[in-house]
This record gives structure tokens, sequence and C-alpha cells, in this order.
């Protein structure tokens, strides 16, 4: 399990799994329950490079970042330390 502690957001802590190059249990701890319980069961399954690519760059507000944006974060930190 990977955890991954976001910056600029409400969520606290996204952990995860990578699974044959697809994400797999997702969990965001923090933020909006309700939307980032929908994130994770829409990317869940998904390849990784497809998840980043869909939603790397998604801004909150007038924030720079985002939860999903996070997320593509998270999963860049994940693909550095598998190199």
């Amino acid at each position: 399990m990977m955890r991954y502690r976001p910056h600029g957001v409400c969520s606290q802590e996204i952990e995860f799994q990578v699974e044959a190059g697809n994400l797999t249990q997702v969990k965001f701890t923090g933020g909006c329950h309700g939307n980032l319980q929908g994130i994770s069961h829409l990317v869940e399954g998904m390849p990784v490079d497809e998840v980043i690519r869909r939603l790397e760059g998604i801004r909150c507000g007038f924030k720079a970042t985002s939860c999903p944006d996070q997320l593509v974060q998270a999963l860049r930190a994940y693909q550095n330390a598998q190199s």
C-alpha cells in the first residue's frame, strides 16, 4: 500500500495500490467524502497512465491543484520510486 500526503487540498492522505499497472484500493482521508469516494471508484482498475492523463491539472476553485490532481502527483511519485 502506497501512502501519499497531498499538498494544497483538504484531503490529508491518499492510499492506493498498483497491481499489474492498474490502480487499485484507492482511499482518500479527509476532503469531500462523497466526491472522493466517487473518484476512487471510477479510477479503480484503470491503468495508472490513463488516470494521470485524465486527472492531471484539474483545479479546485482558485487553488492551483485539487484532490484528483494530487492523486496524479501520488502516482508520479510511485512511478519515480519504481524507476
